[in-house]
């Protein structure tokens, strides 16, 4: 199960790293979603994968970290308002300048 979730969180961030070194804005908005997906998951983890573990301690036994879950929660929440954030500062870019690119380049240069 381990093996499986860091192979999912190493897919997530590479993804996500390769995407935001991209020349357009969507293909970059996009790749810091699949980054903070990753280091949601990463989160998550770290507060140890158990089955059937509550996350409240009721006297011996195995249970869930609750503030791996809590800290995930809130990086929902902000990378929802720097998503949206960021889609408005794409669509105000390319209203001004005419174009989605981000690095700087004209279009026909490539």
């Amino acid at each position: 199960m381990e093996i499986l979730v860091a192979i999912a969180i190493g897919c997530l961030v590479a993804s996500g790293v390769y995407l935001m070194l991209r020349g357009r804005t969507f293909p970059v908005v996009l790749g810091l979603t699949l980054l903070s997906y990753g280091v949601n998951l990463f989160l998550f983890a770290a507060g140890r994968l158990t089955e059937d573990a509550p996350a409240l301690i009721h006297g011996d036994g195995p249970y869930a970290d609750p503030l791996p879950q809590a800290l995930v929660l809130t990086a929902i929440v902000i990378g929802f308002g720097m998503t949206a954030f960021l889609v408005i500062l794409a669509i105000r870019a390319y209203g001004d300048h005419d174009s989605d690119r981000v690095d700087g380049r004209e279009d026909d240069q490539w």
